[in-house]
């Protein structure tokens, strides 16, 4: 070996521990040259062109060692970084109640390809995994590339550390099935390489908006979501789900924001869960739901097609008022420097910001003084691109190891 390449090599030996950081922040766009790479790691530039030379080599990145110039600008221009786009992906999948979804994540938070499933889900969890899985696997084939794993977005609280789904209760699948054994088999029973995980649906795509969108750069990150069915919340904390002792923290569908309110499933009256949610506004707005697509769809529908009728505004009016007590309540207990909004609460935030802020900022003590930011989700997908992070995780923590290739 000659004397460039020993050097080069005891460069990346020195440096082989800034992998893992240094893909995260590729990853998360908070490095986009090898510049702001050393000075986030804190090592010299001689360590980091060796350290991103090396997640190159693995097909993780690219990069350009010839960048053009900006306009006025002075000297070299730093070598810039990005995701390889024709790199690995994570299999992610995700299940709720109108249907289940199989889709190829990149680094970045990229869907390279997505396959919808059906419309009707089975009370047969496996049943239902097994063809979302298979839907990924045949997308696998499709596309030729690497798997580093597989992650699925499940509709249900999921119990640590057994990995089951504790209350699928918009889902016929009885309570407690072992969502994360079966699929963890059936994965591996696809032939798809790497380890397979579980998750919240809601948690993850807090996860996702994190890392790639309305929430990236926040500290304490609170995310408020109603999609298909239902009402979930999930809290990130310095860049890590909150998820408690046993992964059942933040079910916030089940806050009382309405004592003489509806049913709900938990036996309850009330809940958010079941006065926010899109059958909640439907009916609200005096609407009978109809079978040929979603109820989020449907109430997307009515929001963006007859805005001004006054049964709309009125359900608007009461959906936003009830959402707002329950933000009101989480300010109050969590005190987050940031909320995010997915599914119908996003689309109540757009048709009126100000009532539910002013909602929010009367009911909450943080919020009074100085109000918190809330903000849309804005990924698409976002529990999907969150299944497929429980995927590269282990990359983003070893590259080397959850890729096989050791030092030579």
């Amino acid at each position: 070996m000659n004397g460039k390449a020993t050097t080069t090599r005891t460069r990346l030996d020195r440096g082989r521990n800034a992998l893992g950081p240094a893909l995260e922040l590729v990853h998360t766009g908070r490095a986009p040259t090898r510049a702001v790479l050393t000075a986030e790691l804190g090592v010299t530039r001689a360590t980091a062109g060796a350290v991103a030379a090396e997640l190159e080599a693995l097909g993780l990145i690219r990069v350009d060692s010839n960048p053009g110039a900006a306009a006025g600008s002075q000297g070299r221009p730093s070598h810039r970084l990005a995701v390889d786009e024709k790199g690995p992906v994570a299999l992610a999948a995700q299940v709720h109640a109108d249907g289940f979804r199989a889709a190829l994540v990149g680094l970045g938070g990229t869907i390279v390809a997505t396959a919808p499933g059906c419309v009707t889900v089975s009370a047969d969890p496996a049943q239902v995994l097994g063809a979302v899985v298979d839907a990924g696997a045949a997308l696998l084939r499709e596309s030729g590339r690497r798997c580093v794993g597989a992650g699925l977005a499940a509709p249900s609280a999921v119990a640590e550390p057994e990995g089951t789904a504790l209350n699928p209760l918009h889902l016929a699948w009885p309570a407690g099935a072992p969502v994360r054994e079966i699929f963890a088999e059936r994965v591996r029973a696809a032939g798809i390489e790497g380890p397979a995980f579980t998750g919240n649906d809601v948690n993850l795509a807090a996860l996702a908006e994190h890392r790639h969108g309305a929430g990236r750069g926040a500290r304490d990150l609170l995310c408020v979501a109603t999609g298909h069915r239902g009402v979930g919340g999930a809290l990130v904390l310095d860049g890590r789900l909150h998820t408690g002792s046993s992964g059942l923290a933040l079910e916030v569908g089940h806050l009382t924001v309405n004592p003489e309110g509806r049913p709900c499933h938990c036996g309850s009256r009330g809940c958010l869960d079941v006065e926010t949610d899109p059958l909640a506004f439907l009916t609200a707005a005096g609407r009978t739901p109809g079978p040929e697509v979603s109820l989020l769809q449907q109430s997307r529908d009515l929001l963006r097609t007859s805005p001004d009728d006054p049964g709309v505004r009125v359900a608007v009016g009461e959906l936003i008022d009830r959402l707002g007590l329950g933000l009101a309540g989480l300010v109050n207990i969590l005190n987050p420097d940031r909320i995010i909004l997915g599914g119908l609460h996003r689309e109540l935030l757009d048709a009126d910001a100000e009532r539910l802020r002013a909602v929010v900022a009367d009911r909450s003590l943080w919020g009074r003084s100085g109000g918190v930011p809330i903000l849309p989700c804005t990924l698409d997908h976002n529990s999907l691109v969150g299944a497929a992070e429980l995927a590269w995780q282990p990359v983003l923590d070893d590259p080397l190891a959850a890729l096989g290739r050791e030092a030579a």
